[in-house]
């Protein structure tokens, strides 16, 4: 029978920082809204620019507010 010293050692999965998850939230979405305004037949310079809004906005809230609280 193995032992538990003798099984191996699986990796941990990869850490990632709030800000760097929140910056893929923010540019996932803001690409998102994005591709929607232009496929609704919004400018495409209006569409762009929202975009870039939404996604800076999305950014912001999601690192300010998308962190899970502390345990203690």
């Amino acid at each position: 029978m193995a032992d538990e010293r003798d099984l191996p050692h699986l990796p941990r999965p990869p850490s990632f920082s709030p800000g760097f998850t929140a910056l893929l939230w923010g540019i996932g979405l803001g690409v998102y809204v994005w591709l929607f305004l232009w496929a609704v037949s919004v400018s495409e310079a209006t569409s762009l620019v929202l975009g870039i809004v939404c996604g800076v906005v999305i950014f912001f809230v999601v690192r300010l507010y998308g962190n899970d609280p502390v345990r203690r």
